[in-house]
């Protein structure tokens, strides 16, 4: 059997929706798409588990990823909680017979202390080496590199630094939203070298990574952005757009 790349595929979700548009799923179907589908029970399928840990297993947003994969016949689906405890036997085992493991939006500093309550900051690393595609948005984007912004820890936005950190690199994530000075905190906070370098999205953006590499960024809405952030030799910053395929 052909060794599977390490990959990871993170990107922001959109938060604020006009109330006409329809949720699209193309991210979640990019990511899927990514994903060898070995099929170990023979029949080509690709085994796809949602991990909502992030909003406490919250039953909306199992029932909104739910929605996307109900009924699907390429498709076996699961959904791993961890509240109040883990929904199987052995997550160990249940993981690493993934092909794609998608990683929800909410708190990333709680989902980081769960998991690592529960031991999986290995697991994950073990799914990641085996080929696994580790794919998330919002919380479910930071968790795979050093960190970024959040508002985890309350309104005002604070600094992240306890990533998994598979990804060498600081990460903005919502970099377009308005109602909060996501862009410009990234971008300082990058600058003063309380964050590493990194890459920041625009709603509806991804980034697919083939090992530790950026190999392209995605959008599913035209316009969209992504950047690559860096401190420049004045103290100050430079960013510079990474035009994303449109899908």
């Amino acid at each position: 059997m052909p060794v599977r790349p390490r990959q990871v595929f993170a990107f922001s979700g959109i938060v604020n929706r006009p109330p006409d548009e329809k949720r699209d799923p193309a991210l979640l179907e990019y990511a899927v798409s990514l994903a060898a589908g070995d099929g170990n029970k023979g029949d080509g399928n690709k085994r796809v588990c949602f991990i909502p840990t992030a909003t406490g297993d919250s039953p909306a947003a199992i029932e909104a990823v739910t929605e996307v994969f109900v009924g699907r016949t390429d498709v076996d689906f699961s959904v791993l909680t961890l509240f109040t405890q883990p929904s199987v036997p052995d997550v160990e085992a249940h993981l690493i017979a993934q092909d794609v493991l998608l990683v929800g939006g909410g708190s990333v500093v709680n989902l980081m202390a769960v998991w690592r309550a529960h031991g999986l900051v290995r697991v994950m690393r073990e799914c990641w080496e085996a080929g696994v595609v580790l794919a998330g948005w919002s919380a479910g984007s930071l968790c795979w590199h050093h960190g970024g912004p959040t508002d985890s820890f309350g309104d005002s936005l604070a600094v992240f630094t306890d990533g998994l950190g598979f990804l060498p690199f600081s990460n903005g994530v919502h970099d377009s939203l308005d109602d909060q000075p996501r862009r410009r905190v990234y971008r300082e906070c990058v600058a003063n070298g309380e964050l590493p370098a990194g890459y920041a999205t625009e709603d509806g953006v991804g980034l697919h990574y083939i090992g530790t590499k950026l190999h392209e960024a995605v959008a599913m809405r035209d316009g969209a952005q992504a950047w690559w952030v860096e401190p420049s030799p004045d103290g100050g910053y430079h960013d510079e757009p990474i035009p994303p395929r449109r899908l």
